[in-house]
């Protein structure tokens, strides 16, 4: 097969539909899967695929879309397509790219999110082969609904809407993904041939290939997994798409090395990176930006965003990890501890029942249960410094800016609001005292209050 990075490519994506049936104020091809607009997968494949320029061609809310294609690829070229007049339309709404006479022009779809880059460049390499027209296909056993791809000799030679097939045509098998690549320097004079005397008086893109046969052109098919082309039209769809793409990428985590026992209750972020020997267990979520290193255990049911996990740290079961969160080898953070914007240095343990936010905790420190750092004074954040090696006792209040140096102990109960030096101890609690026989005058006063109400 050719190589079809040896080739310029033009790739066009199609992110013009209304989606009405998505029932939503947010452009369809917006919606996000593993936290990532679809058009933003599609361009990403493309670009993975070897593509050497994209134009994306829009519709509905074109500024938002728009907005988001130029966060990813700000070289995209937008165009609007003022009018819904079919899909061959569409494409031509970018002829000032067309016209640019790239080898290859490679047409995708904003809301059909799951193609792989490695499909596309077969498809390209099909073009780099000689083949003029390339369509993107797959087979299923209830072909009711899509268009079929018809064969003759191994080459394409129509494509057959089901309401105008004939009973022999429906029977195939193959059907039209949609996807399609042809020539470059043969693309406009295609495109041009292309009428809309039909039903809807649109111009569709499917006519391209009698087109190009009438032309004696090579017009050939090529099948790919059909998870690959589904589009997406409602809710219902988004969500199997979501769960399609969270299968892929728990299965290429394990295959890498990752372990989970319960992979089906684990959700990825599309940025998740996750290294060799890494211990995931049931029921944990990742967000946007997390890293975690080799030898980690994330236990059942902890939450991670913008977090930075290091090697052969343990967090959770039901741990919280947020933003600017940084833990460093073989550190700990316990059941039911949360923390943000803060890190936990080598070997430190935060093990129950903790707020760490806005701190540092130095190496070997041991933060006890219940401490809060108290790090937001109603308008602005402050800064705890605990320093390696201290020891926070249960139940303490850290009142930031505060610094526990090196070493240092706060005794459990403690509110503090000034420095621990180094090696010191800090006490920050009324003196307990000792009343005798108030336990039993207590519980005859409450009696009495009890039986004295349900007199009333």
């Amino acid at each position: 097969m050719n190589n079809s990075s040896n080739r310029s490519c033009l790739t066009i994506i199609l992110a013009a539909g209304e989606g009405t049936r998505m029932r939503s104020n947010l452009p369809k091809v917006l919606h996000p899967v593993a936290g990532l607009p679809m058009v933003n997968h599609v361009m990403q494949a493309a670009s993975e695929a070897g593509g050497t320029a994209l134009a994306v061609v829009v519709g509905n809310q074109a500024a938002l879309v728009g907005e988001a294609v130029a966060a990813q690829d700000n070289q995209a070229q937008i165009f609007e397509q003022k009018e819904r007049l079919g899909t061959a339309h569409a494409v031509l709404a970018a002829r000032d790219a067309i016209e640019k006479s790239y080898d290859d022009v490679l047409i995708l779809y904003g809301d059909v999110p799951l193609t792989k880059a490695q499909t596309l460049i077969e498809l390209r390499g099909m073009l780099g082969d000689g083949v003029d027209v390339a369509v993107l296909g797959f087979r299923t056993e209830n072909p009711t609904g899509y268009g079929r791809l018809l064969e003759e000799d191994g080459n394409l030679v129509a494509i057959r809407e089901h309401k105008d097939a004939s009973e022999e045509e429906r029977k195939v098998e193959f059907c039209n993904g949609g996807i399609m690549a042809f020539s470059g320097k043969l693309a406009l004079e295609l495109l041009d041939g292309i009428s809309n005397e039909n039903a809807n008086n649109e111009f569709y893109l499917t006519d391209m290939v009698e087109i190009a046969r009438a032309k004696g052109l090579n017009v050939k098919a090529m099948e790919a997994d059909v998870e690959e082309i589904i589009g997406v039209n409602n809710r219902v769809e988004l969500a199997q798409v979501e769960s399609l793409w969270q299968n892929r990428k728990r299965e290429a985590l394990m295959l890498a090395g990752v372990s989970m026992s319960a992979p089906q209750t684990v959700f990825f972020h599309h940025d998740t990176q996750i290294e060799s020997d890494v211990t995931i267990e049931p029921n944990v979520i990742f967000g946007p930006q997390v890293v975690v290193k080799a030898g980690a255990v994330l236990r059942a049911f902890s939450h991670l965003e913008g977090a930075d996990v290091g090697k052969d740290v343990v967090i959770g079961p039901y741990a919280r990890l947020r933003p600017g969160a940084e833990l460093h080898e073989g550190s700990k953070v316990g059941n039911f501890c949360e923390v943000k914007k803060a890190v936990i240095e080598k070997g430190a343990k935060v093990n129950h029942l903790t707020y760490i936010g806005d701190a540092r905790v130095g190496a070997g420190a041991n933060i006890g249960a219940g401490t809060i750092t108290c790090n937001y004074d109603g308008m602005n954040k402050h800064f705890t410094d605990i320093g390696k090696n201290a020891f926070i006792g249960s139940n303490s209040s850290l009142v930031a800016p505060v610094k526990i140096g090196d070493g240092a102990y706060v005794a459990s109960g403690s509110v503090i609001t000034e420095e621990v030096p180094d090696d010191a101890m800090g006490i920050g609690r009324g003196r307990q005292s000792v009343k005798k026989d108030y336990g039993s005058q207590i519980r005859a006063r409450n009696a009495a209050l009890k039986a004295a109400g349900q007199k009333k």
